[in-house]
């Protein structure tokens, strides 16, 4: 039976990509991803060759009836984006559920994920733990969700870019001066660095020159810091 493998890969150290995922790679028909120029990349480091198409949030939809024809000649497909595990804030949630609507399995190769990253070294203690992703770009709407996302009183787990991490860390101060956070830049990477502390202290700490350099995960606890 053909199958769709969804695959976890590295979010910055290379050596985190698992053995399974690797079998996978090298034996799969055809390899879609979100930027093939990435995966390339991977591919190219680990010395597999093979067929590649891009499955992107852009043509995610599209891209999935070319992998359903590719299943259903009994191809096996296996697919990857940039970094991390597929449909946590990357594409991978549309094209899973159209082959499965198809008739075809869709099965995990699970690996790599920021999420699960910073939650394992956050040091939170809370029993609910809400992955958000990316708020919006917009101040008032980012604002808004965030204020509801504080008054639910569980955990949650944001990304951010570092172009926009001092407004989401000064919103959250403003908003929640005592609330416990963690959090972690460039993790896994050369210059991975891990924050923990109030908002309020976490945001005087990253404002400071040259430290919003990388991309960010926060883990905001549902409790303050005694």
């Amino acid at each position: 039976m053909a199958i769709l493998y969804i695959i976890g890969t590295p979010i910055g150290n290379l050596g985190d990509l698992t053995y399974r995922a690797v079998e996978i790679l090298k034996t799969a028909d055809v390899v879609a991803c979100e930027d093939t120029r990435r995966t390339l990349k991977l591919l190219s480091h680990l010395g597999i060759q093979v067929k590649l198409m891009s499955v992107r949030a852009q043509n995610e939809r599209a891209a999935a009836e070319k992998v359903i024809a590719l299943l259903d000649e009994g191809k096996t497909v296996a697919y990857a984006s940039d970094a991390g595990t597929p449909a946590l804030s990357d594409p991978g949630s549309a094209l899973v559920r159209l082959v499965s609507a198809a008739g075809h399995s869709a099965l995990p190769v699970p690996g790599p994920s920021a999420f699960a990253a910073l939650v394992s070294v956050a040091g939170g203690t809370d029993k609910t733990v809400i992955f958000e992703g990316f708020l919006s770009p917009k101040e008032g709407r980012r604002r808004s969700r965030l204020r509801e996302l504080l008054d639910t009183g569980a955990a949650f787990v944001l990304y951010e870019s570092p172009f926009r991490i001092l407004k989401l860390l000064k919103d959250l101060a403003e908003l929640e001066s005592t609330r416990y956070v963690c959090v972690g830049r460039e993790m896994t990477k050369v210059h991975e660095e891990y924050r923990r502390g109030s908002a309020e202290e976490i945001f005087a700490y990253f404002e400071e020159k040259n430290r919003q350099i990388g991309e960010f995960s926060l883990y905001v606890s549902g409790k303050k810091l005694n």
